[in-house]
């Protein structure tokens, strides 16, 4: 296909990345945000094979494997710190091909911006497109308008696009359950360096696992009714209170946290949505399928949509609209599937039904660690890079 505009609403990982793959397949390529200035939305993420495959497919592999920490092992850990079951991810890596690497969100980001050849414009409130039969217009709070052959409205999971593509609003679901998260320095009376470490027990979990800088990302969930989070306070004393009489390394780890840098997140997803685009607009990332992070491919995903939209778009000759209708073919049902799996896991993980909870318990202490791995490979090898 020609040379084309390519208008990118919202600057997280899947506009950032979409960014840079479209560049550097030769379109001209805008990114606007919203906000004043970039944050990351939590403190890190686990970018699995899939995900590590497409920034390989950018010439990134180098870059992210330098940001990224050496994940070589799992564990599972009771509440009082017994060992439910050792993972050994070598098996893994040798069935995908590619190691995963937990990331710093702002480091991801910050590799991601370095990669992109343009300037991202920040405070730029997308409020709404009109297409025409030859392009499509984004238009902005400011008054601003940017003209382009399509829109990608990677722009989150309270997308202001997503009702344009959808033609009805579709509001975000509350996922069971609170989350906190942040980075802290790696020591061994935490985990071992090299091991993601996941302490489990009344329906809440407890988790470290390494990222560069020699740091642990950690992360807490705590199942709670939407109407009782307004009461949550100072974030110390309430992990303290959640997790009363858990573990060594757990208690260590609240006492090590800084509440400053700590982020505290209600969870939501968004979806199965019915379609992915509209016209010369696609809905790219969290903006069409935000998932609960229990199987950690949030971000992959919108690796991977922003991959295979660049690929219709080099390949298909048709027309803009045929290469997206390509696109939404080609991730629909992917995305879909992913959505409902991860709002599974995590009503599982979450005690929506105490017994199912108690049943994985009991099963994460009797499954081979080839399962876990075996399980994990079948979502990886799901994506458009074997």
């Amino acid at each position: 296909m020609q040379q084309l505009k390519v208008v990118i609403i919202g600057a997280g990982i899947g506009g950032l990345t979409a960014g840079v793959a479209l560049s550097r397949a030769g379109f001209e390529v805008e990114i606007y945000d919203r906000v004043r200035e970039l944050r990351p939305a939590g403190a890190a993420i686990s970018v699995w094979s899939n995900g590590i495959k497409v920034l390989n497919s950018l010439g990134l592999g180098g870059a992210v494997s330098s940001i990224g920490g050496r994940m070589d092992r799992m564990e599972y850990r009771t509440q009082n710190g017994d060992l439910l079951n050792a993972i050994d991810l070598n098996p893994l890596v040798q069935t995908v091909g590619q190691r995963p690497y937990p990331v710093a969100r702002t480091d991801l980001q910050g590799m991601l911006l370095d990669a992109f050849p343009g300037e991202v414009k920040l405070n730029s409130r997308c409020v709404g497109v009109e297409e025409t039969e030859t392009g499509v217009t984004a238009t902005f709070e400011d008054g601003h308008r940017a003209t382009g052959d399509l829109v990608i409205a990677a722009d989150g999971v309270r997308s202001v696009l997503r009702e344009y593509v959808l033609g009805y609003p579709v509001e975000p679901e509350y996922g069971g359950y609170v989350n906190w998260n942040g980075l802290v320095p790696i020591s061994e009376d935490l985990a071992p360096a090299d091991t993601w470490a996941i302490y489990v027990g009344d329906f809440k979990r407890a988790s470290m696992m390494p990222v560069a800088g020699n740091r642990f990302y950690f992360f807490f969930d705590v199942p709670m009714p939407k109407e009782k989070t307004p009461e949550l306070g100072d974030i110390r004393s309430d992990l303290s209170q959640f997790f009363l009489g858990w573990a060594g390394p757990v208690q260590r780890l609240i006492e090590r946290l800084d509440p400053e840098t700590t982020n505290r997140v209600l969870i939501h997803d968004v979806g199965p949505i019915d379609r992915m685009v509209r016209g010369r607009v696609a809905l790219l990332g969290d903006s069409a399928h935000a998932t609960c992070p229990d199987l950690g491919q949030g971000g992959c995903q919108a690796m991977e949509d922003a991959y295979v939209l660049t690929q219709f778009l080099l390949t298909t000759n048709v027309s803009v609209q045929d290469a997206l209708q390509r696109y939404e073919a080609e991730r629909h049902a992917r995305t879909c599937a992913i959505v409902e799996k991860a709002r599974k896991r995590a009503e599982q993980i979450h005690g929506k039904d105490p017994d199912i909870t108690r049943q994985w318990y009991d099963q994460l202490a009797t499954e081979k660690p080839t399962d876990v791995t075996d399980s994990i490979a079948k979502t990886i090898l799901g994506g458009p890079l074997k």
